[in-house]
């Protein structure tokens, strides 16, 4: 498996991942809004014999100011269980450390977004209409925010 940042020549084919494993448009339409208005962070792909098999982005928060929000992640279904999304997840987040970020948010399922380090407590102090359980988020720093608004760019305002 190899992992690189997307290149143009990749955005029909990451578009085609995302419609391939969700059951609507949602998420590949927000990639490209995410792309379009200038708040795609990071964004991977990972490649098997030279074929797109998954693919992750990482957006700037609108608030707070040096975080991440990490979503979509996606992976053909054919190449699922074979660590395909993990490494996409682990790559994006090394990258956006040494970048400097301070803070990652997901939304998501608990058990399998822990491994990574998130954690639904450290998401606790920040005001946001996804607070529970499934909203996480990851230390990238140690010197970041505690609390505030967790407010995602502005085209996931689009999803149903």
């Amino acid at each position: 498996m190899i992992l690189r940042e997307e290149q143009p020549p990749d955005h029909d084919f990451i578009r085609a991942v995302h419609l391939a494993s969700f059951p609507s448009s949602d998420e590949a339409d927000l990639v490209e809004a995410l792309r379009r208005d200038g708040d795609m962070v990071i964004s991977l792909v990972a490649l098997e014999d030279e074929r797109i098999t998954g693919h992750v982005l990482f957006s700037r928060m609108a608030e707070p100011v040096h975080a991440l929000g990490l979503a979509p992640v996606a992976v053909l279904p054919a190449f699922r269980r074979r660590g395909i999304a993990a490494g996409l997840i682990e790559a994006g987040l090394e990258r956006a450390r040494l970048q400097g970020w301070e803070l990652v948010f997901v939304l998501g399922d608990p058990a399998y977004y822990r491994r990574f380090g998130f954690d639904a407590r450290l998401a606790e102090g920040f005001a946001t209409p996804y607070a529970g359980v499934h909203f996480m988020a990851r230390a990238l720093a140690t010197t970041m925010p505690r609390d505030g608004k967790a407010e995602y760019a502005p085209a996931f305002s689009a999803l149903t």
